[in-house]
């Protein structure tokens, strides 16, 4: 067993591009286009890149390969901070590995990497902060708010810590007022979390053959 595999991401490699994790047997990015994923969930999902300003703040549940945020320092044109927990953090070897799927990212991706290790980097206009920690633990004391949510934990049937009700209610009350969330599932009971944590959620039209996918607004 090689030092890769010791990382608590604790990864298998599908058709040796994709990593999977063989904790929650899920895709870190999806098959049909991870990058094209990335931009209809989480960028469009938040409206973004066009409520981007000096300071907004976008916040995270499960960084895995970075994808996100690699997306969101393409976009973003104006200084802004981004915070992502994450439990099982990839090794540098693996997160290149990963990030090899998406070659119009190159440069950035090897700032990602430069900046890893000490978990806190520049990364384009985007200040960034990886909190290694379970985030039923951390978000509590966390004293930020943001104003956009990335929930892009594994599936909810397979990783159904990161999407229970106590967590959503956090999100809630770490979001700023008019902050919004997006995320890939609809599945009812994350829903029905949601908006008891005091956001307006909506259906909208799912990636890549995906029927739905969750958004929503605080007020």
């Amino acid at each position: 067993m090689g030092q890769d595999d010791q990382s608590p991401a604790d990864l298998e490699w599908r058709d040796g591009a994709i990593p999977v994790s063989r904790r929650f047997d899920d895709p870190y990015f999806s098959l049909n286009g991870g990058l094209a994923e990335t931009r209809h969930v989480f960028l469009a999902g938040n409206d973004l890149p066009s409520r981007l300003a000096p300071g907004f703040h976008v916040a995270e549940l499960g960084f895995g390969t970075g994808l996100n945020l690699l997306a969101l320092a393409q976009v973003a044109a104006v200084p802004v901070r981004f915070t992502s927990f994450e439990a099982y953090p990839m090794s540098l070897a693996e997160l290149a590995r990963a990030h090899a799927a998406f070659p119009e990212l190159a440069d950035l991706a090897q700032a990602l990497r430069t900046g890893w290790p000490a978990r806190r980097f520049q990364l384009g206009q985007v200040a960034v902060e990886i909190i290694e920690a379970d985030a039923r633990q951390a978000l509590p004391d966390w004293p930020g708010r943001a104003d956009a949510w990335f929930l892009d934990g594994f599936s909810p049937a397979k990783n159904p810590e990161l999407w229970g009700a106590e967590l959503m209610a956090e999100v809630g009350r770490h979001t700023a007022p008019q902050g919004t969330f997006s995320t890939y599932t609809a599945a009812g009971h994350v829903r029905r979390a949601l908006s008891d944590a005091g956001f307006a959620v909506t259906r909208a039209q799912g990636f890549a053959g995906k029927r739905h996918m969750s958004r929503g607004l605080r007020a």
